[in-house]
């Protein structure tokens, strides 16, 4: 894996670069994993991921929090979206009314396929 596509597979480093910010600019990291940790809370309760999980630094990646054979690789930007609006939300009504409307999409999205994966092993066994 080259370091472009492990900074890719980087939680910390893939949303700070959704976010505008360099990965080697390390200011506001601390806010930052606060918020993906937060948010990854909220992917628990929609099934998405795996129970308990939380980044600490930027070696933390994708691949441990949702497998890459999962359907599941919305919530890279179900993340971005929500930490967006947590660390920096938009100051226009209408960005703000937008980002909310595909994070509730991506919300029902991201929890009927898990759902949906539950049910599937469930009729394997």
């Amino acid at each position: 894996m080259t370091m472009e596509e492990n900074d890719l597979n980087s939680i910390l480093v893939s949303i700070k670069k959704l976010l505008g910010l360099s990965k080697d600019y390390d200011a506001f990291d601390a806010d930052i994993i606060m918020h993906i940790n937060t948010v990854i809370m909220s992917c628990n309760q929609l099934g998405v991921g795996v129970y308990g999980y939380s980044i600490s630094g930027k070696d933390d990646q994708w691949s441990d929090f949702i497998s890459e054979d999962d359907n599941l690789q919305a919530v890279k930007t179900y993340i971005y979206l929500k930490v967006k609006m947590l660390f920096d939300p938009p100051t226009n009504s209408s960005v703000i009314e937008s980002i909310q409307n595909s994070i509730h999409e991506l919300e029902w999205r991201l929890n009927n396929e898990a759902e949906t994966q539950i049910e599937e092993v469930t009729e394997d066994e």
